[in-house]
């Protein structure tokens, strides 16, 4: 199992009412999949450029997608670049993947027609990323706080070292922080438009 696909599992796991912003998920999971690269040596950073490594077949497709994504001209993205592009649907895809997988379900309603609603099936998958999630490892809970999937990482996420998976992850923050300010902006630009046309 990847990075990405355990974030993804714990926030579908999630009650519907604690549902997390599309977006902020989109770009925590872009965030993985860079952090599952480097320590598969596919990528390393000089800086804050990604720099890609030898090819490699992790055996999961949309981490292969990711890894020929990687740009292999000078200047290299910036992780900050990587996640605005990486990260546009990325959420949707996880999910199309794990419907692909068998790992999610739409569970059928009272007249026997499947609902748009989306479950995760038993599977030993969702038991690993649990179990994950509950150890408290470092790299998923600070993936998790910035998605909005938990207030903040606990103490184990806050002591991370190593500087270039460091790196993506305040970059994840900065773009997370970068969409709730468009967001906000959108929401006052409009509040304002409705107050005119209401005079």
């Amino acid at each position: 199992m990847t990075t990405a696909r355990d974030l993804i599992l714990v926030a579908l796991a999630l009650p519907a009412e604690r549902s997390v912003a599309q977006g902020d998920l989109s770009l925590a999971l872009a965030g993985a999949e860079a952090i599952d690269l480097l320590e598969r040596g596919a990528l390393r950073l000089d800086g804050d450029r990604m720099v890609p490594g030898p090819p490699v077949v992790t055996g999961d497709r949309l981490l292969d997608e990711a890894a020929a994504a990687l740009t292999w001209r000078k200047p290299y993205d910036t992780v900050a670049e990587w996640l605005w592009r990486r990260g546009g649907a990325l959420a949707a895809a996880y999910v199309d993947e794990l419907e692909r997988a068998r790992l999610v379900i739409h569970p059928r309603g009272p007249l026997g027609l499947r609902s748009r609603r989306t479950v995760l099936a038993e599977s030993q998958a969702r038991r690993a990323s649990e179990e994950r999630r509950a150890t408290g490892e470092p790299v998923l809970a600070a993936l998790m706080a910035a998605a909005g999937i938990v207030e903040k990482p606990d103490e184990a996420a806050e002591g991370l070292t190593g500087d270039a998976v460091t790196t993506v992850l305040a970059a994840v923050g900065d773009a997370v922080t970068q969409l709730e300010a468009e967001r906000l902006r959108r929401d006052v630009e409009q509040a304002a438009f409705d107050n005119i046309w209401r005079a």
